[in-house]
């Protein structure tokens, strides 16, 4: 009886851990540069990718390069990577190549950002605040693998791990939302709204995570915004 006892405290312990939390509202905030901030996500889908569309809002405060959503492999660390390059742009990367797209400077106000991709054709589109940029090509035919680690607030430079201070993000990132398929136009800007399309990857409203290091769940700065403006 007491071992059955000990591990139902701890089946309980990892479901708080890693338990499904509705975030709507809320942000992680990274205060600080650091190297031991950041935010574990557990996706509830495991099958590998043929098609993907990760959509979140950022606002960040440095004057400098950092990463934005990290999903890394065993077998490739940056299987998806959304990067922020000071002087060039945001660069999206698929199975290590990566494409850019050009951007003088981050807005200061908080952005809502949607990648997209699909094997098929290699089609990759980047959305930001519902407004879509020129189409590109990347990894025709890869395949996205599993058993992911998908990171918020640095890059991973190994799995799980490799962080770096100089790429860390300083400030917040809220309503991560991830498929397994690539969204219409008219679906990204109804998320970009404030309306959800059944996330079958990462869902905001149910999310499994961790925080570690000085990671803080703080009210949304941009609903806010959203609210005083209309």
């Amino acid at each position: 009886m007491e071992k059955l006892l000990w591990c139902l405290l701890i089946t309980i312990s990892f479901s708080q851990a890693f338990g499904h939390e509705d975030m709507s509202k809320q942000a992680f905030v990274f205060p600080g540069v650091s190297a031991t901030a950041y935010v574990s996500l557990e996706a509830e889908s495991k099958k590998p990718l043929e098609a993907f569309t990760v959509c979140l809002y950022a606002h960040a405060d440095v004057s400098r390069s950092f990463s934005i959503f990290s999903y890394a492999t065993k077998t490739s660390f940056n299987e998806i990577l959304l990067f922020w390059t000071r002087g060039q742009g945001f660069s999206i990367a698929v199975g290590g190549p990566e494409i850019l797209f050009s951007a003088s400077e981050i807005p200061e106000v908080p952005t809502h950002i949607c990648a997209t991709w699909e094997s098929a054709t290699g089609i990759v589109e980047l959305w930001l605040d519902g407004k879509p940029r020129v189409r590109k090509s990347l990894q025709k035919g890869y395949i996205v693998g599993t058993n992911a680690s998908i990171i918020l607030g640095q890059e991973q430079d190994s799995y799980g791990g490799g962080f770096d201070t100089n790429q860390s993000l300083v400030g917040d990132i809220g309503d991560v939302n991830m498929w397994d398929f690539v969204l219409s136009p008219e679906q990204i800007n109804a998320v970009y709204v404030g309306r959800v399309f059944s996330p079958n990857v990462l869902n905001w409203r149910a999310l499994k995570y961790e925080t570690h290091g000085d990671v803080f769940i703080k009210p949304q700065l941009w609903t806010l915004t959203d609210c005083c403006e209309s």
